[in-house]
């Protein structure tokens, strides 16, 4: 093992006792946060009834960030606190109707990746806790079709039978049921069709369908089944994540298999619709079977109810996850042709760029500034010649915003992140950490002038106040944009551990600072705030995938440089007061990925 010391004292910077301040001051809000909403035995302190098929993913969320913040350095307590909450969170909403089997019974992909995102942090935080493996071996099965009560795949035609699928399987035909607890919301929306009766969609392609009017919302719910029930979209993609974590505890190739063949229908599907990813497919894979022969309308399409965001997202996560599972970044250009297709269909108007959002049956419309997400994440995840090229097209748009106000539990905002990786925004590291306090505190705050109903309150509540925010430490800890929060693995080029107390995460009293991410190289900062000796181990990549290949000291310790040729993990030993300035030079994709802790893990190629 690769062993740096660093014994000259140095001041703290601001940004590194920031971020020990809210490290800190996230363990002591979570336990307050959990005190104050739920019951002794870890219940939601709620209503006795909740109806629908929406909800459960609103109570995952509500602490789907304590065993990701765990995983990065946070309390044991909190750790403790997210295996109590997974369960009595899945035990009430169990007994609510929308859970069963310990899965939502039948939802979309959107919400299913997020509330997953408690169970791919199972992984980084333990993953030699047994039933954390046997549900992800379970749960993976209701959709490689292993799973005879949860028949959601079709291996003939290499597709997931409907948009609304789990645990109970595909939901072929909806009720209003499904949908009471979600039409105040989707009243808001642009109308799913365009001949819904009383709406004109074509003059007005942003007209308002009134869920809230009974006979609208039957018009649009028999609609629904029609054309939207039975049959697969590019939603389903982000599936890839759970069978992808299933493959990471496992190595079994059955579901790399999967990942990979799912995506390639995907692919194939594009390829037969002149380039463009249709957002729906029939029964039998056609392409607008249910849609009278249009590829597009379809569920959490190019029209309804966000439109772009829903396609291109899911590409970008199963991209990532199949170029993961194989080193091969080709597995993200079908994302970079939907991008390239949209920017190609762009415009000006009032002076700036504009490219469509959205396609209905009178053509494109909803026009916008390029999403920067999409870029961003590709070239930390990929970072060829392509993706700089990418980035340079955006960029020639304006400068990237410094925007940090939008907090979403587990992701930040990538354009602030990228202006500061390549060297424009120095200070972001400090006003990110001082955002994330403000952030906490404005929750805290929340939280204790909260003297409402909780009878009265809606389903999103409390994650909305749960004051665990993990998205800029992982952007400044391990150098990546953030986790998307619809269902994205962590994918970043490095993560820590605690090699004295045999944990993640980075040790008490230490912070680590990411920056100039290259596809060869990371310098990394690490920095001990306090007066004690810190052993901090880092492994290249979040699931080991990577390996370092060189290590050059840039700090003023020029010790001995110690070899580190195609080495997993680096130890530092940094004595209290003192800090360790490196650049880590790597090979990515040249192990197979697990979340097995350094020294427990397989080695070989993906």
């Amino acid at each position: 093992m690769t062993l740096i010391r660093a014994t000259t004292p140095c001041p703290s910077p601001a940004w590194a006792r920031l971020q020990r301040a809210l490290i800190d001051r996230m363990n002591d809000c979570a336990v307050a946060f959990v005190d104050r909403y739920t019951r002794e035995d870890g219940s939601l302190i709620w209503r006795d009834t909740w109806p629908g098929m929406d909800g459960s993913d609103d109570g995952y969320e509500s602490f789907g960030s304590f065993p990701l913040f765990y995983a990065l350095g946070g309390s044991e307590t909190v750790h403790d606190l997210s295996r109590k909450q997974w369960n009595a969170v899945t035990k009430q909403f169990t007994a609510y109707g929308q859970v069963y089997r310990e899965y939502d019974a039948y939802y979309d992909w959107m919400h299913h990746g997020e509330s997953n995102l408690y169970l791919y942090g199972f992984g980084m935080a333990d993953p030699n806790v047994a039933i954390d493996r046997e549900r992800a071996l379970r749960f993976a099965a209701m959709y490689i079709g292993e799973d005879d009560e949860a028949q959601n795949w079709d291996a003939e035609h290499r597709l997931i039978r409907s948009p609304i699928n789990g645990s109970r399987g595909p939901r072929l035909n909806m009720t209003a049921e499904d949908w009471c607890t979600h039409r105040d919301v989707l009243a808001n929306y642009l109308t799913p069709y365009e001949d819904v009766p009383g709406i004109d969609a074509i003059s007005d392609p942003m007209a308002i369908a009134d869920w809230n009017d009974d006979e609208t919302f039957a018009e649009i719910l028999k609609r629904m089944n029609q054309r939207m029930a039975r049959g697969d979209v590019p939603l389903n993609l982000t599936a890839t994540s759970l069978v992808t974590h299933a493959y990471i505890h496992t190595g079994d190739e059955k579901y790399k298999r999967w990942v990979l063949d799912y995506l390639d229908a995907w692919r194939e599907r594009t390829e037969a619709n002149g380039g463009i990813t249709p957002d729906n497919v029939g029964p039998t894979g056609k392409i607008g079977e249910c849609m009278d022969g249009k590829w597009w309308g379809g569920y959490y399409g190019w029209r309804w109810p966000h439109g772009a965001f829903s396609i291109l997202e899911p590409l970008l996560i199963a991209g990532a996850n199949a170029q993961l599972l194989t080193g091969d970044g080709s597995h993200l250009d079908l994302l970079v042709s939907q991008i390239d297709m949209l920017w190609n269909l762009g415009r000006t108007e009032d002076g700036e760029f504009v490219t469509p959002n959205r396609h209905g049956d009178a053509g494109w419309f909803a026009y916008g500034r390029p999403a920067a997400s999409y870029i961003v994440h590709l070239n930390a995840l990929r970072g060829n010649a392509d993706d700089a090229a990418q980035l340079a097209r955006y960029a020639a748009l304006g400068p990237w915003s410094r925007d940090i106000s939008f907090f979403k539990l587990t992701q930040s905002p990538p354009e602030p992140w990228q202006a500061f990786n390549e060297g424009s925004d120095p200070d972001y590291p400090e006003r990110a950490m001082q955002r994330s306090l403000e952030e906490v505190e404005g929750r805290m705050d929340q939280i204790a002038r909260d003297d409402g109903d909780p009878a009265e309150w809606d389903v999103h509540h409390w994650q909305n106040l749960n004051p665990v925010l993990t998205g800029t430490l992982v952007q400044l800890t391990m150098g990546a944009p953030s986790i998307i929060c619809h269902g994205g693995l962590c994918h970043a080029p490095i993560r820590h551990f605690d090699p004295a107390q045999q944990r993640p995460g980075l040790p008490e009293d230490v912070a680590a600072l990411v920056s100039d991410v290259r596809p060869e190289s990371i310098v990394l900062e690490l920095v001990n705030v306090g007066s004690s000796k810190r052993t901090v181990q880092t492994q290249a990549g979040a699931f080991a995938e990577h390996v370092f290949t060189s290590v050059d000291r840039l700090d003023d310790d020029v010790g001995p440089l110690p070899d580190c040729s195609a080495s997993r993990t680096v130890l530092f030993e940094i004595d209290g007061g003192c800090s360790v300035r490196v650049r880590l030079g790597m090979r990515r994709y040249a192990n197979r990925p697990t979340y097995a802790r350094p020294g427990e893990g397989p080695q070989g190629s993906p």
